[in-house]
């Protein structure tokens, strides 16, 4: 199988991934769902409802957003906007990483403008406590993290009410993606109350601005627990009512997954909770937990913290906040290879601090492992080349006598001692690996606002300009050239109209990935050029001896 055969090969495997991926997502196997009494139960009479199976009936799933004032928070890594109304977090902006089409301007990952809505809100429930349309104030409308400071609080209070006094309060912390989101209840009242508090995200239903149609990558829910462990929420089975995911637990998280970024509700362990999700309009997905806040007698205080992750998916740094939450860069069914593999490009960019040395030498390192296996397909490659004359003058013997021309050309091959498969097995080893690089390299938020050269200034983007991919078409054109030439005209017609095809193809694909495939090509022409001068000099050394 020559260089074509496997191009060909590769665009067949990369699409059966993607539709193996969506058919895991479609028939996913069914999680228990418990049908028990819900986690919240209604203590007293304060509680005007229960939270129902799925979060449904205590929380207001009602879509609209209210407009109010918006309260600025600047930290070293972020710019948040906070809303008056229910105190959402409506708007943030991570200041490491920049727009996809302004590089001037960051990343504006929660927002609520026109159609495009991703927000987190949060609520109590039970008669007169606030929600996330409750109208709240605040001391001031502006707030910065000081030099020297390590956290910044913003207080929100909401109105008072018969028997209840309510802050929200959100904790900043320096170099942190991470904010605390916290109710400080006072029972002003005369009883015992037992409220419950819910904390969901809201997003519509698109890919993130700027995600390549040709390099699709996942958007929606998930929730995680101990016993489930990682469960996607697509949004598409959200709206059929089709999800499955352990309604019930006493530990976990739930999140809103996008390209390189995530946000997640993180509450603590051993808390007894309720996950949700649900569709509010045609193109807007809410996805939540329900936690209690505990018995608060007369005259104290109760509170409930939950922090919330938003931002890059970036795994060591997931890992260490939050069990499970690196499961959020899902590699499929290649993890098992691509989990070393990143683990090794995140051990060359320490060293370098690169990531376009690093993606080099990754893939010479992958060259050196699979060398012998390339070796052994170069050499059968070059052996076949070797015979394409008497090949070819089979074929005009035997004419259109397929049987007898596949008769002759089997006793040819047993007579020089080639086999026409020999350079198949040895591919085929290779391409998991290959599959996996190219996942690991489509997911690597490091590779986002990573510069190349010149004209390229984000390798998670395409080639403006398309150089990359057109260089790659010409290493693909070489490589034809010292391949065997396909007996059956019309095969070689397609091996020679492949690789302009396959330069269009990547014309779309992230600049990061065309790198490493042309690397690879560079590396494998040298490969293949050393291996078919020597098979040839061996030849001739043969026939010399003859």
């Amino acid at each position: 199988m020559d260089n074509k055969r496997l191009v060909v090969f590769i665009i067949f495997s990369l699409s059966i991934l993607l539709l193996w991926q969506k058919w895991q997502v479609a028939h996913a196997p069914e999680v228990q769902q418990t049908q028990k009494e819900s986690v919240a139960p209604v203590p007293d009479a304060k509680l005007t409802e229960k939270p129902q199976a799925s979060g449904q009936g205590a929380v207001d799933t009602s879509a609209e957003l209210q407009k109010g004032q918006t309260i600025s928070v600047r930290t070293d890594v972020m710019q948040a906007g906070i809303s008056t109304v229910g105190g959402d977090l409506r708007e943030l902006d991570l200041l490491k990483y920049r727009d996809a089409k302004d590089p001037g301007k960051p990343y504006s990952f929660l927002h609520d403008e026109g159609a495009r809505i991703y927000v987190a809100q949060s609520g109590l429930i039970g008669d007169g406590l606030p929600n996330h349309k409750t109208p709240f104030t605040s001391s001031s409308l502006k707030y910065e993290l000081q030099p020297g400071a390590d956290t910044l609080e913003v207080r929100l209070e909401a109105p008072e009410s018969a028997g209840y006094r309510v802050e929200k309060v959100y904790t900043f912390r320096r170099n942190s993606y991470v904010v605390d989101v916290s109710y400080d209840i006072r029972n002003t009242g005369a009883a015992a109350i037992q409220p419950f508090a819910y904390f969901q995200l809201l997003r519509d239903g698109e890919p993130p601005e700027g995600a390549s149609r040709f390099a699709k990558t996942y958007t929606g829910a998930a929730i995680y627990t101990d016993k489930s462990k990682f469960v996607k929420a697509d949004f598409a089975d959200i709206a059929k009512g089709k999800t499955n995911y352990p309604a019930n637990d006493d530990n976990g998280w739930v999140a809103m997954i996008q390209h390189y970024f995530v946000t997640a509700w993180l509450p603590q362990d051993k808390t007894k909770r309720e996950y949700y999700t649900r569709q509010l309009n045609p193109d807007l997905y809410s996805a939540g937990v329900v936690l209690p806040v505990g018995s608060i007698q007369p005259g104290k205080d109760g509170r409930i913290t939950v922090p919330l992750y938003a931002g890059p998916q970036e795994q060591n740094l997931l890992a260490k906040t939050a069990p499970g939450l690196d499961l959020v860069v899902d590699y499929g069914w290649v993890t098992v290879i691509a989990k070393p593999l990143f683990w090794f490009l995140s051990l060359l960019y320490s060293w370098v601090r690169n990531c376009v040395v690093a993606i080099i030498l990754l893939t010479v390192c992958i060259k050196l492992i699979f060398f012998p296996l390339s070796a052994a397909s170069y050499k059968s490659m070059a052996k076949m080349r070797a015979l394409s004359p008497k090949l070819q003058l089979l074929k005009e013997q035997y004419g259109e006598d397929k049987q007898r021309m596949n008769q002759a050309m089997m006793e040819l091959y047993k007579t020089e001692k080639v086999n026409p498969l020999g350079g198949c097995l040895p591919i085929a080893v290779q391409i998991p690996v290959f599959i996996a690089l190219y996942t690991v390299l489509l997911s690597t938020v490091e590779l986002r606002n990573a510069p190349f050269m010149l004209w390229i200034h984000d390798l998670s983007l395409p080639d403006p300009y398309y150089v990359l991919p057109l260089v790659m078409g010409i290493t693909m054109l070489l490589q034809t050239k010292m391949n065997p030439t396909p007996p059956d005209p019309i095969q070689a017609k397609v091996m020679q109209v492949m690789p302009i095809a396959f330069s269009i193809f990547f014309f779309f694909f992230p600049a990061g990935l065309v790198l490493y495939w042309l690397v690879n090509n560079v590396l494998s022409i040298s490969q293949q050029w050393y291996i078919t001068r020597m098979i040839g000099k061996e030849t001739a050394a043969a026939h010399g001896k003859r």
